[in-house]
């Protein structure tokens, strides 16, 4: 039994690993805190202290990080920042072309680059061919469209 006391460091360092591999997993930086914790009682076994000083250093270790410094990290990483709209959602708001008249009923507009179907949201608004109008929401795979809140803005459709 011998070679398990001295081997405690080792065991130490592979919960640092396991804990490791599921912050991976997790990303919240909680399992990051506790291998830490690990590393310091690996630490404390290396210079010979006893299972309850190591456990005890885990605890207070793995206690300190996640009270001060997760806190601090999580403020700096601003891991809570806006949205970035992303699919549908980043096409509302961009300026399309009418390929075919567009009415309440349907229609085709050029939207970044692809066709798109399309309506208006007003029953008697009809768009010529041509113009260049706003997309106000997508409906399931229609593009629902409206004269641009500015018209003084480029007259070519924002094709990225």
């Amino acid at each position: 039994m011998e070679w398990l006391r001295e081997t405690q460091w080792l065991w130490w360092l592979g919960a640092a690993l396991v804990l490791g591999l599921i912050e991976i997993a997790s990303l919240d930086l909680v399992f990051t805190m506790l291998a830490a914790a690990a590393v310091a009682a690996a630490v404390a076994a290396y210079l010979g202290g006893g299972f309850t000083v190591q456990v005890l250093t885990f605890v207070v270790a793995a206690l300190i990080l996640l009270a001060l410094i997760r806190p601090i990290l999580l403020r700096r990483l601003n891991l809570t920042g806006p949205a970035v709209p992303t699919n549908t959602d980043a096409n509302v708001g961009q300026r399309a072309e009418v390929l075919q008249e567009v009415t309440d009923r349907g229609g085709m507009v050029k939207l970044r680059g692809e066709d798109w179907s399309a309506r208006t949201e007003s029953v008697d608004l009809t768009i010529a061919p041509g113009t260049l109008v706003q997309v106000v929401r997508i409906d399931g795979a229609t593009a629902v469209v409206a004269p641009p809140s500015d018209p003084d803005t480029s007259s070519t459709p924002n094709q990225e």
